[in-house]
């Protein structure tokens, strides 16, 4: 007898069990709904790409992260870390197919070799949503305003985005004439919730003067309102700028909408990524700050760039699903059932089985998920399967109910049980169960 092989996982990597791909399923359903209602489309891109074509605008940590290797035909290729640069990649290759400006969202998985901790793996899922084509505070705010209605429509209330402007940073790092060190700076600053500002401050003296270290860390620093936090950004970047203006015309938009006290001005907040020219921001849940950005991105109006000769500028962001479902695991959200199946047919009388498919057919249309026990076993067999299904209502009909063309409904939860009624009858009462409006 051959040897078994270990039914092992790599690291980072995951098995997903009915009830949590059910709950996952359902949460990208939600979001999906939420991005179609601002007008997005979806798209898909491959999971393998040229390695030239991911590593073209990523920089610094994620190109020592990405999954690379050479594949049958010996070509170059790699697994994508993220769902913005294949984007890119995408609009230049189908400009000429595609509108602008146009709305997009893509729900995929995505690779990085990178450590594993709470709520981040190797291999996790992106919801991605971004507007391409037009440079405006319009687009900035709508980017903004998906990310607050998502997770609103996912229960949670308690949060807050925090934004800043790497324009604005560009133009303090001109104003140090260290521009050329804006990548490293960057990242160094990015890390700041990680690693603290005493390793922030030592890494900054490294790669330049400790007294552009202490105008970076006083920058980032600045508190106040978000009026005089920007005041005091444009005051150390040179003075007012079309930059701060658009965060001026984004902060009015959030007032008109009556949610301005969802936003953060805060300067530390730069993200890592290199292609990021403009406003960026990053989601923190109030009662969990701990986790992390729950939802993060930007501008990138030059990113297309390497692919095509035309600017198509672009903003938008991205929600870690994997990050997300750690989080409302912990926060006790209201998850959704665990069962997509409504209601099981129980499998009674051999001679019975066709008119067992018939009922299952007949619910099916008026909108219930259904299935016949597959089996003529004992019902208590039957009843374990449901329970183990989490399946909430069962029908029986045996031959009493099939002369009389009726069958009897059980409610598995409030074990009530409603006898020798219609299929009609029987539907209604199961919607009504499951909070369903009755059609």
């Amino acid at each position: 007898m051959s040897k078994l092989i270990q039914p092992k996982v790599l690291k980072g990597f995951r098995d997903f069990l009915p009830e949590t791909e059910i709950a996952r399923k359902e949460i990208q359903e939600t979001l999906e709904d939420t991005f179609k209602s601002f007008g997005m489309v979806p798209i898909d891109t491959p999971t393998l790409e040229y390695t030239e074509v991911l590593l073209g605008k990523g920089g610094g940590e994620t190109d020592k992260q990405i999954y690379r290797f050479n594949d049958l035909g010996g070509r170059d290729v790699a697994m994508r870390f993220d769902l913005t640069v294949p984007f890119a990649r995408f609009m230049a290759a189908h400009r000429n197919d595609l509108y602008l400006p146009f709305k997009r969202y893509h729900i995929s998985k995505v690779w990085r070799g990178e450590n594993t901790q709470r709520g981040r793996y190797r291999e996790f899922t992106q919801c991605d949503f971004d507007i391409v084509g037009l440079d405006s505070p319009e687009a900035d705010f709508e980017i903004l305003s998906v990310m607050h209605a998502s997770l609103t429509a996912l229960g949670i209330e308690k949060i807050h985005i925090h934004l800043s402007h790497r324009g604005i940073f560009n133009r303090f790092l001109e104003k140090l004439e260290i521009m050329e060190k804006s990548a490293e700076i960057l990242r160094i600053v990015d890390k700041l919730a990680k690693i603290g500002e005493d390793n922030v401050i030592k890494q900054l003296k490294e790669l330049t003067s400790s007294k552009n270290a202490a105008l970076i860390l006083e920058y980032i620093n600045a508190a106040g309102s978000f009026k005089e936090i920007l005041s005091k950004i444009e005051e150390l970047s040179g003075g007012p700028s079309a930059e701060s203006e658009r965060l001026r015309i984004v902060r009015g938009m959030m007032k008109e909408c009556g949610i301005e006290d969802l936003f953060i001005l805060n300067p530390s907040i730069t993200r890592g990524l290199d292609y990021y020219t403009g406003i960026v921001y990053e989601t923190f849940l109030d009662d969990l700050p701990g986790i992390g950005s729950v939802c993060s991105g930007g501008r990138y109006n030059n990113l297309a760039s390497i692919y095509s000769k035309e600017e198509m500028p672009g903003v938008g962001s991205s929600i870690g699903l994997d990050r997300l479902m750690a989080a409302l695991e912990e926060l006790g959200v209201s998850a959704p059932r665990n069962s997509l199946t409504d209601v099981l047919i129980l499998n009674m009388d051999e001679k019975l089985k066709g008119h067992y498919f018939n009922i299952a057919s007949i619910l099916r249309k008026e909108g219930l998920n259904c299935e016949v026990y597959l089996e003529t076993k004992k019902m208590k067999n039957q009843f374990n399967f449901a329970e183990r299904k989490n399946i909430p209502a069962a029908i029986i009909c045996g031959e009493d109910e099939y002369k009389e063309n009726k069958i009897n409904l059980k409610d598995l939860s409030a074990r009530e049980n409603y006898n020798m009624i219609t299929i009609d009858e029987a539907s209604e009462k199961i919607k009504t169960m499951l909070g369903r409006a009755i059609i």
